[in-house]
């Protein structure tokens, strides 16, 4: 038995420092960059075109666009790599889920975030004249209720991404990574003003450490985790199982 733990534990440790995990990594650090550049930017490039006023309504028509289209790019280029995770609340789903190892998910969130914080450094570095933005509460609500409000937003988005990577749906693989961005973009559209719509602990943080304050911080990683996790389980445990009972029962019906 003292044999069994060590070798158990080399072998769980040689398979989240295999080749093919190393390329889940670099996939993931790679689609997240790309996203975080992309979400991130748009809030600085629309803050440019109005001149620094971004309380109208472009101001979030901008960024939900820039990440309905970053977000479904970000998830194909690297759906069969990685699985497309993106986010950390994407990643925790899937662990919470046993989809991925927990070793793994780690593995999954300091990509995540390193590439998070790169592509904030290099819109910091490229782009002088403004400072990078950061998720802000609006003055209406509290941060418990920001928390609550990204909580949902990423119930939705979480439960979109279980249903679009089901194989039982019979998607093409470049039409699943569309329905994510969508529900992405329209969920920045309907949250945008009041708690930002980040729905990705990922880019809160990367915005956050480059901006230099992690201010209400907590409201963007609790609420998603959260709301992500409760999506893997209700879509695992009670959906998949109605559906499941359904098909068993047309196929009784058949058989008959």
């Amino acid at each position: 038995m003292r044999r069994m733990i060590p070798t158990s534990f080399s072998s769980k440790f040689q398979g989240v420092l295999s080749m093919n995990a190393l390329r889940c990594y670099v996939s993931e650090f790679i689609s997240t960059f790309f996203f975080v550049l992309a979400a991130v930017g748009s809030v600085m490039s629309s803050r440019k075109l109005m001149a620094g006023d971004v309380s109208g309504p472009f101001g979030v028509l901008i960024p939900a666009i820039a990440n309905a289209l970053a977000l479904s790019s970000s998830v194909y280029i690297s759906w069969n790599v990685s699985g497309g995770h993106v986010n950390p609340a994407v990643t925790f789903a899937m662990a919470v889920a046993g989809r991925i190892s927990v070793p793994t998910a780690m593995f999954y969130w300091t990509s995540q975030m390193i590439a998070s914080v790169m592509a904030c450094l290099v819109l910091k570095v490229t782009v002088m004249e403004q400072h990078v933005p950061i998720y802000k509460i609006a003055g209406e609500m509290t941060g418990f209720g920001a928390s609550v409000l990204e909580g949902v937003l990423a119930f939705v988005l979480v439960y979109t991404v279980f249903t679009a990577s089901d194989p039982r749906r019979g998607l093409p693989l470049a039409v699943g990574p569309i329905f994510i961005g969508f529900v992405a973009g329209a969920n920045v559209l309907a949250a945008g003003p009041f708690s930002g719509g980040s729905m990705n602990p990922a880019c809160a943080f990367g915005s956050a450490m480059v901006y230099g304050s992690f201010k209400n911080q907590a409201v963007y990683w609790v609420g998603p985790l959260l709301g992500g996790a409760t999506a893997a389980l209700v879509y695992d445990n009670v959906v998949v199982l109605v559906e499941d009972d359904r098909g068993s029962s047309t196929g009784d019906a058949i058989g008959v």
